[in-house]
């Protein structure tokens, strides 16, 4: 697992018993499917197969299989692959639960309602001897945030938007760190980064009192050249997620942080009537309120999906943006993430 074992902090830890069905609903795109997408892409050797409902246009590249012909074949549990807005989970896709616990697959759920809160489904469960994993269940007894410095330092993902790479461009950077022999550890803040990594603390889900807590626990104090590479969530300018946002940034106490961007976006996803911030204005704003908990908060990097361009159109667009920040600019999938590791190491001193 990519999450170490935390120091003066409990987050929640996760066994999820592999191979696993990614399970996509009836999604158009893969906008909202982006759990399945990431698990697909972190933990293909864990993945067994897809269940596609009619009116799905996600193809992640497995076999589509029902949750009987899954069971057959070995898996072990049903992962909901899909991340809607709020987190509901659709009356008309509960059938394929009740399919996938009489075929004696585990549930693994990231919703914000409880998989408990369908009715007759726990039971269902019981009886066929398998178990409801909510990730979305935060620890009991957090604190309240206490913005005492703490030992360590700590790299977060902001976005522009909501689903524009944070949880990949920090799986990236954590694993780039330690491929070079850095003291880092990827730290999830969301259903899918727990669900690769492990553990993690659902940041969505705490109550607001107690998110700036849950962000310290979940970025203790920890040896002076160590890296917590921190998932991001929401965005400082989103009309509905900001304040979760704010939350995390103020907990985690980000020495550094890197813009994570979609190219070609222009508005929130899903809220039409707000325009994206430009990379400068959310740089401007991340540091006007990171500097509340730590006072020398500073961009590191700008990670941009650029899967909507042609090669030749990327490159450009990168360089472009990097000339204009004077930061380093990368797609972490098309690109990787060494120039901005390579600039952390230049301005911090610590790294191989």
């Amino acid at each position: 697992a990519l999450l170490a074992t935390l120091k003066g902090g409990e987050c929640m830890q996760v066994e999820i018993k592999p191979p696993y069905l990614l399970f996509l609903g009836d999604e158009p795109d893969i906008t909202h499917a982006k759990t399945a997408a990431g698990i697909a892409h972190w933990r293909p050797e864990a993945c067994i197969g897809q269940l596609r409902l009619p009116g799905s246009g996600v193809d992640l590249g497995f076999p589509d299989m029902s949750a009987t012909e899954a069971a057959e074949a070995g898996a072990k549990t049903l992962i909901w692959g899909v991340a809607g807005v709020g987190g509901v989970i659709p009356e008309h896709w509960t059938p394929t639960l009740f399919d996938a616990v009489q075929a004696g697959l585990d549930i693994c759920a990231g919703t914000h309602s409880s998989l408990t809160e369908i009715d007759g489904l726990a039971e269902a469960a019981a009886k066929g001897g398998t178990r409801l994993i909510d990730i979305r269940k935060p620890p009991e007894d957090l604190p309240v945030g206490t913005g005492e410095k703490r030992s360590g330092k700590r790299l977060l993902m902001v976005g522009t938007d909501c689903v524009v790479g944070k949880k990949f461009s920090a799986l990236a950077i954590a694993k780039g760190m330690k491929d070079r022999g850095m003291k880092a550890d990827f730290r999830a803040t969301g259903q899918t980064g727990i669900m690769i990594s492990g553990g993690g603390m659902p940041i969505d889900a705490v109550i607001s009192d107690f998110v700036s807590g849950a962000a310290e626990v979940l970025s203790p104090a920890n040896d002076d050249d160590h890296w917590d590479v921190i998932e991001g969530q929401g965005s400082l300018y989103h009309p509905g997620y900001a304040a979760v946002t704010l939350g995390l940034m103020h907990g985690s106490q980000p020495d550094a942080f890197v813009v994570c961007h979609e190219a070609g976006r222009k508005e929130i996803e899903a809220f039409p009537d707000f325009p994206l911030p430009t990379i400068g204005e959310l740089i401007e704003l991340t540091v006007a309120n990171g500097k509340l908990t730590n006072r020398d908060i500073r961009c590191v990097g700008i990670s941009i999906n650029t899967s909507s361009l042609a090669d030749e159109e990327r490159d450009a667009y990168l360089a472009k943006t990097a000339d204009e920040y004077g930061l380093p600019c990368v797609d972490p999938v098309a690109t990787g993430v060494d120039p901005i590791i390579d600039h952390i190491n230049s301005v911090y001193g610590n790294g191989s």
